[in-house]
């Protein structure tokens, strides 16, 4: 139901500035103002995302939690799409994601809604087991590398493809 009114009340609400922006500066400076904020936005989302993509990286490399990083790149992502979509007030709301502190606002309200499980089921041999985030599983490991190649072969010239 929200999200029916969302669709309906949005283009109302960009129909509404629109006609109020226009009148006030003329048709040209709205439409000037229109494709600033989409050029501006979209080089403020570039970087932005590539920032978010290097906490992602960074978290999957220290092993820690990535939601939070993945929603930064998730809200990122559609602040881009509401930079890029004509109006005064998607622009709004897509220049405010990209502020880190709001960011972090709207993933603390977010996160208190949705409860993530972190633990996994695994089933082998028709036994279950189900581990958490914290437990540690041990095992076994056989080294099945490929076989080195014999060091006796020759080796072999330059192609002929480059000229000296």
């Amino acid at each position: 139901m929200w999200l029916l009114l969302a669709f309906i009340a949005v283009p109302l609400v960009e129909i509404g500035l629109f006609i109020q922006v226009g009148g006030l500066i003329g048709l040209w400076p709205t439409l000037l103002i229109v494709l600033v904020t989409a050029i501006i936005g979209s080089y403020m989302v570039r970087a932005q995302g590539a920032i978010a993509l290097g906490q992602v990286r960074d978290s999957f490399k220290q092993l820690s939690d990535p939601s939070e990083p993945l929603a930064h790149g998730a809200m990122i992502l559609f602040s881009g799409a509401l930079l890029l979509t004509p109006g005064f007030f998607t622009d709004t709301v897509g220049f405010l994601l990209l502020v880190p502190a709001v960011r972090r606002w709207a993933f603390k309200q977010i996160s208190r809604r949705v409860q993530v499980n972190k633990s996994f089921t695994v089933h082998s041999g028709g036994q279950t087991h189900t581990y958490s985030s914290t437990d540690v599983i041990d095992g076994e490991y056989e080294d099945v590398s490929p076989p080195k190649k014999p060091t006796h072969e020759p080796t072999r010239g330059p192609s002929g493809w480059t000229k000296h």
